[in-house]
């Protein structure tokens, strides 16, 4: 169990070159402890050059379940795209749009017909300043995803890891198959979260993590043994071929632009 905080989401290796390389390329054949998973899991998108990924997505409410199904499209450096629908949805066009370039955002929602298209939000300056102590600082994506989404988490989790996940008592549960992958359980108890409703002792976090790739192919959190949230990449594919069209949008015609 680690009860030691781990900070080092942006304290990454870079070789003089520049260019950002995994600390750890693999892992070795053995369960790590935590703070080698962290880091293992900071640079996953370092391990490949494009990911096609599907995302099944459900969160419970008192409302019942809501489900949403995120398909991403990724390519190193700046391109993403990342379409979300209700596969319950009465309606074709309930589905959602999020798609960058590295330097402009548009967003479109399918069931309003509106659209943004605005730059891509400036860092924080002084970010970078090696005095500044590791829990100040933030991970810096090659290939940035919508902030704070599940996507984002489960493809950027360093931020996760730190901020969340070290602010509870860690450890190492073991092994899975998540969609015909090998992945590494690790566990997390009362993490600390901004959500005032989940700032209780009986929150937890279990995350499954891609052996491969270090990216987190699971989460699912629960509150008093009552699962809140669950989300499962039914596909991963690290590295494959994507067509031309697959960073390729229009707005649809009658679409409003709010900004």
């Amino acid at each position: 169990m680690s009860t030691a905080p781990w900070d080092r989401a942006s304290r990454m290796l870079v070789p003089v070159d520049g260019r950002r390389r995994a600390e750890i390329a693999v892992l070795n054949p053995d369960l790590p402890d935590v703070a080698t998973l962290f880091t293992f899991m900071r640079d996953a998108e370092l391990r490949f050059q494009t990911l096609r990924m599907r995302v099944e997505e459900t969160n419970v409410g008192v409302g019942g379940d809501r489900r949403t199904v995120h398909e991403v499209s990724l390519r190193h450096p700046g391109d993403a795209k990342v379409i979300s629908t209700d596969p319950e949805g009465a309606i074709s066009s309930d589905y959602q749009v999020w798609i960058s370039d590295g330097e402009t955002v548009r967003t479109y929602s399918g069931v309003h017909r509106l659209g943004t298209e605005r730059p891509v939000r400036r860092r924080v300056v002084g970010l970078e300043d090696p005095d500044l102590p590791g829990r100040s600082t933030v991970y810096l994506p090659v290939t940035a995803l919508p902030m704070e989404s599940i996507v984002d988490t489960m493809v950027h989790p360093g931020g996760f890891a730190q901020n969340v996940l070290a602010t509870g008592e860690c450890w190492i549960g073991g092994t899975a198959a998540v969609a015909g992958r090998e992945a590494i359980v690790v566990e997390s108890d009362h993490p600390r979260t901004i959500e005032i409703a989940a700032d209780r002792p009986d929150h937890h976090f279990q995350l499954s993590v891609d052996r491969e790739t270090g990216v987190v192919i699971r989460l699912v959190e629960t509150i008093a043994g009552l699962v809140t949230r669950m989300a499962t990449a039914t596909t991963l594919g690290p590295d494959v071929a994507l067509p031309p069209s697959a960073f390729v949008f229009t707005f649809p015609t009658g679409t409003t632009l709010i900004y």
